[in-house]
């Protein structure tokens, strides 16, 4: 994988990225091979790896779910959002699933202020949400179950 970029130091976040996107995480096996493949510290990877949100060494799920909380959705309750999916999901911001589908991340700007409050689901986003439409939302991924 590494091979189509020449070993030169400032490729390293694109090779970070195509890790990500790849495995869906970076595994600490990748990270050692990049490291040699550089010739990098490793130490310097793991910083960028762990400074980058966008970049995670824990494996996320197939659907990684980011709920906006910057000023516009937290003043339209992205809280109660937040609780509906902790609550159908069991998890909390940073964690995913055990069966490995569902992350949960708070991100601080969507830049989607107008439909507040927002999510997006992979890449799609969803807006103007109440818990009940949250819920409804996570049924069409199999993430709630059928009352």
């Amino acid at each position: 994988m590494f091979d189509k970029y020449p070993k030169e130091q400032r490729y390293t976040l694109s090779i970070l990225q195509d890790l990500q996107k790849e495995y869906n995480y970076i595994p600490k096996e990748k990270l050692i091979e990049l490291s040699e493949y550089l010739s990098i510290p490793l130490s310097k990877l793991y910083s960028m790896a762990t400074f980058y949100k966008a970049l995670s060494l824990k494996p996320k799920g197939k659907n990684i779910i980011k709920v906006c909380d910057g000023t516009a959705c937290h003043i339209r309750s992205s809280k109660s959002l937040l609780d509906e999916i902790e609550n159908t999901l069991g998890i909390k911001p940073g964690e995913t699933t055990k069966d490995g589908r569902f992350s949960l991340e708070t991100v601080n700007c969507l830049g989607s202020c107008a439909i507040a409050p927002v999510m997006v689901i992979n890449d799609k986003y969803y807006g103007k949400l109440t818990s009940s439409m949250v819920r409804e939302i996570l049924k069409g991924y199999g993430g709630a179950d059928d009352e």
